[in-house]
């Protein structure tokens, strides 16, 4: 199944509130959206179907689960931001996203770091 990482938002703080609470009883949840977001219980299970079609949560035996974290789920949607925006391209995301802006040492060493534990060694 493709699914769709983007997340209108209302969307997100419905799907924040459900990855806070995992896992979360749907008439629980129906309680919670009537207070936060004055929804009746037809448009909580509405939005609910919409994500879990789109692969993002469960609503199983009434109780609504994750199928992937947050971290997932957003780790997802900007690696489809960096491929759509900049052809895949990390230096020219990372030279757009700095915009000029200098990084502290620290910062630098956190990003070296970090890129030396994903390449790859190169085999003779």
């Amino acid at each position: 199944m493709m699914r769709e990482y983007k997340l209108a938002r209302l969307e997100a703080r419905f799907a924040d509130m459900i990855w806070e609470r995992e896992p979360i009883a749907s008439p629980e949840l129906v309680k919670l959206c009537e207070r936060e977001f004055d929804w009746k219980k037809s448009t909580t299970y509405t939005v609910l179907k919409k994500l879990c079609d789109r692969g993002i949560f469960r609503n199983e035996n009434a109780t609504v689960t994750s199928l992937m974290t947050r971290e997932e789920f957003y780790g997802h949607k900007g690696r489809e931001f960096v491929e759509d925006s900049f052809g895949g391209s990390i230096p020219r995301f990372l030279a757009a996203f700095m915009g000029g802006r200098k990084l502290t040492p620290k910062q630098a060493a956190e990003i070296k770091e970090m890129i030396d534990s994903f390449t790859e060694e190169e085999q003779p």
